[in-house]
């Protein structure tokens, strides 16, 4: 397992090291929140995805009810070829009844990731800019992958 401090140079933009840096991980932050307005389509060759609408922050941030977003990570990730992250939700979310899903971030990705979020709370939530809602976590690999990630989302939203 990579250390907190010694995972800061796979992120790029962090709005506060003191307090993103955790002792196995680093903290990333909502820049981005969007609604799904279509439906997808996934085969093992194909890949629709649905279109999606920015919502707008309001008063600093959203206010989300019960239901499905997008979220786009504020930081930038460089995953190196010896190196794979794990992204998990912050108990915060959860004991707010909000679950965030993410996926395995392979070695050589690179770029502004999302995950999903799932707001459970029939209060709903106010998501501030900034909000600390994922915690990466890297491990090193034995040796370099064969081959990288070369995907379709490599260098997603930079």
């Amino acid at each position: 397992m990579i250390l907190g401090n010694d995972a800061l140079k796979f992120v790029k933009g962090l709005i506060d090291v003191n307090t993103q840096v955790q002792p196995v991980g680093v903290d990333l932050t909502v820049s981005k929140v969007f609604k799904f307005i279509s439906s997808a389509r996934l085969g093992f060759q194909t890949r629709e995805l649905p279109s999606l609408e920015e919502i707008p922050p309001k008063d600093g941030g959203w206010f989300l009810s019960q239901g499905v977003y997008k979220v786009r990570f504020s930081e930038v990730v460089e995953v190196p070829e010896d190196v794979v992250a794990f992204c998990f939700p912050r108990s915060s979310l959860l004991r707010s009844g909000i679950q965030l899903t993410c996926t395995v971030w392979d070695p050589g990705y690179v770029g502004r990731g999302e995950a999903l979020l799932q707001v459970f709370n029939p209060y709903g939530i106010f998501l501030e800019v900034y909000a600390r809602v994922a915690q990466l976590v890297f491990f090193k690999l034995p040796k370099k992958v064969v081959k990288a990630y070369d995907g379709f989302y490599k260098g997603e939203n930079l």
